[in-house]
């Protein structure tokens, strides 16, 4: 699609320069010859211009009773209109048509998801991948969207208008690559296609092998060829719903705190992970000193395969545990920033 809109803008500026430039030489010549020799090449130039360009200063070359000079020049002034307005149609075409802004914003985004590191990639922006987004913009995480459907991709740029995009399928390395693959921490297989996301996971995992890659499955037969594909974990939309579906019967109560948590625009509370550096290896919870950050409370510590649920402060950490909080992305990524300290020391 873009490749196309610069061919275009780039045919359009080839052939009016190429049409210009014959036009000019055309009439530099005929006026030389009009002019019986006698002006220099720099005169008639300069009447083949100001005749193209109509801006009418004089006549440099005198055509006073020079029939076959004035119909010349009639023809030159025709020819030289022609092409200004085959340029300037094309141009408010492809301005009008949102064409020339939108390539100007996508070589924008290329060079953005250039630079991008430990970034997520989200690979179809529909009904659950448009949600997928909204999580991860609310959580400030940097990601990146590949659909193929323009449509899409504007419906999703009228609310999250800085999130970077690549119009592609994702089922092709190419695309993939230039999303940063090789540099990305997550992918999220989620179009409409469950051939398609089993292709996407078992490429990411072939271009990256330590990418996490989450993928969405509509046959529940298809989960576990997904998983042998490289998905790291496979999730059904409607195995979910119907578990959301029981859980609202049952526990009403519960699901209802979850949604009132994640509607939270003021504090934006989210249960997230912290991985435990090998700095951090032997030391107590109590060494963290968490009471520095009011909005995180701890809700449970994975080591192994084993959970330990509201740990006490005197509990030791490993190297490699998984502390689960309850907390905001802000006070989440001041953590994560100690951590990364204490990592480096």
């Amino acid at each position: 699609m873009v490749l196309n809109i610069y061919s275009r803008i780039y045919k359009t500026f080839v052939l009016a320069g190429i049409g210009l430039a014959s036009v000019s030489l055309i009439g530099t010549i005929g006026y030389w010859f009009i002019g019986g020799k006698r002006y220099s090449l720099m005169d008639c130039f300069y009447m083949a211009i100001i005749t193209i360009t109509t801006i009418g200063y004089g006549e440099i070359i005198d055509l006073s009773g020079n029939p076959a000079g004035r119909m010349f020049t009639i023809v030159i002034a025709i020819s030289g209109i022609s092409i200004e307005a085959f340029f300037l149609t094309n141009l408010i075409a492809l301005i009008v048509e949102g064409e020339l802004s939108y390539a100007f914003r996508r070589n924008k985004m290329n060079k953005i998801i250039s630079r991008l590191k430990e970034h997520y990639i989200i690979c179809g922006v529909g009904g659950v991948g448009f949600h997928v987004l909204s999580e991860l913009s609310s959580t400030k995480r940097v990601h990146v969207v590949i659909d193929s459907d323009k449509t899409k991709i504007e419906r999703m740029l009228e609310v999250f208008r800085e999130s970077p995009f690549i119009e592609g399928d994702a089922t092709d390395s190419d695309t993939l690559l230039a999303s940063g693959i090789r540099e990305a921490k997550g992918l999220l297989a989620i179009t409409g296609d469950d051939s398609k996301n089993l292709v996407i996971s078992l490429s990411a995992k072939q271009l990256n092998p330590n990418i996490r890659v989450v993928a969405r499955c509509h046959d529940l037969k298809n989960m576990e060829k997904m998983k042998k594909a490289g998905a790291d974990a496979v999730i059904s939309p409607g195995f979910i719903g119907g578990l959301r579906m029981a859980s609202e019967m049952v526990r009403p109560t519960v699901v209802s705190f979850l949604d009132t948590m994640l509607r939270d625009k003021e504090k934006n509370p989210r249960v997230e992970q912290i991985t435990v550096p090998e700095s951090l290896d032997g030391q107590t919870i109590s060494k963290l000193d968490l009471r520095e950050y009011p909005n995180i409370l701890l809700l449970a510590v994975r080591t192994g395969a084993n959970w330990i649920y509201n740990p006490s402060h005197d509990y030791s950490l490993k190297a490699g545990d998984t502390l689960i909080f309850l907390t905001t992305p802000e006070e989440r990524t001041k953590l994560e920033s100690v951590f990364r300290a204490k990592q480096r020391t």
